[in-house]
């Protein structure tokens, strides 16, 4: 008679009952590739209607509902945050922001908790949500988690009084997906109305040095290989609008910014057309306009 041959007892986690799945993943360049999609069909769809070609734009929708959508855009946009893929770009505003938020805790205290606005928020779980330091609203145009409200920040109702400004506005990889360069322009003034003065600070140094602010990310090749922008016209921009530059850093994939409001006067009637900055047929053609 064969002896039966004895089986590698098995380990603990192979003896544990399944745990929740994770969900499937899509590759770098999948993401990449259906990203890039969305946007230029959203470009195109803008370019239809302001031909008035209906026919194109109802055409060109069906385009974006076969990829998934709006939605499945964000779940796109949430695979490349993952931790493993580099992503959650708030990290990098932590970097910037927490040095003066440790050392004027006491300032901080005094004004009451810092509030921050998150455009285009994808998740609750952040670098800046487990910071600690903020009181976080979160908006997205059309949300895929608790906490998130759904809202359109272009329709956001304007603050009345101070209760409805914030500290910090965050708007990370939204600009990109505006399809207009006139309304990528009207985001921008738009943000103003929303931060606080620069004299709320003015009894805490450290804190006037990052706050108020906005925080924009954008795709790295929106500034550094368009035809219509580049870092130069952007600090202009910002600047006509009330920001100075504070920080920054680019990635091979991103820029990230870190823009203080410091003037409390409205902002100038200065305008920026869309202008060639830079010839080639290799360059894109991102670009933001203020009229």
């Amino acid at each position: 008679m064969v002896a039966k041959k004895k089986r590698a007892p098995k380990n603990l986690a192979s003896s544990r009952p399944p745990t929740v799945k994770r969900p499937k993943s899509i590759s770098r360049t999948a993401t990449k590739a259906l990203i890039n999609k969305h946007h230029l069909l959203e470009k195109r769809k803008q370019q239809a209607i302001a031909k008035g070609d209906t026919a194109a734009a109802i055409s060109i929708d069906a385009q974006i509902a076969a990829l998934g959508g709006l939605e499945h855009y964000q779940k796109a946009s949430l695979q490349g945050q993952r931790y493993d893929r580099g992503g959650d770009s708030s990290r990098v505003l932590m970097e910037w922001l927490e040095p003066c938020l440790r050392s004027q805790k006491a300032a901080a205290d005094d004004h009451g908790e810092l509030r921050l606005l998150e455009i285009g928020a994808l998740s609750t779980q952040n670098a800046c949500s487990r910071s600690g330091y903020f009181d976080i609203e979160r908006i997205d145009l059309k949300s895929q988690e608790e906490g998130i409200l759904r809202q359109d920040f272009m329709e956001r109702p304007l603050p009345g009084d101070a209760s409805g400004r914030f500290d910090v506005l965050s708007l990370s990889l939204v600009l990109n997906f505006v399809p207009d360069p006139k309304q990528r322009g009207d985001m921008l003034r738009r943000t103003i109305q929303f931060l606080h003065g620069p004299e709320r600070y003015l009894d805490a140094p450290l804190l006037a040095a990052g706050f108020p602010s906005l925080f924009l990310v954008l795709p790295a090749p929106c500034v550094t290989n368009s035809r219509y922008l580049d870092e130069g016209r952007l600090i202009s921009i910002m600047s006509s609008l009330g920001y100075t530059k504070a920080e920054s850093k680019e990635t091979q994939r991103l820029v990230y910014y870190l823009w203080r409001k410091d003037s409390t006067c409205p902002p100038g009637m200065e305008q920026f057309a869309k202008k060639e900055l830079r010839s080639g047929s290799f360059r894109n053609n991102f670009a933001i306009v203020l009229k």
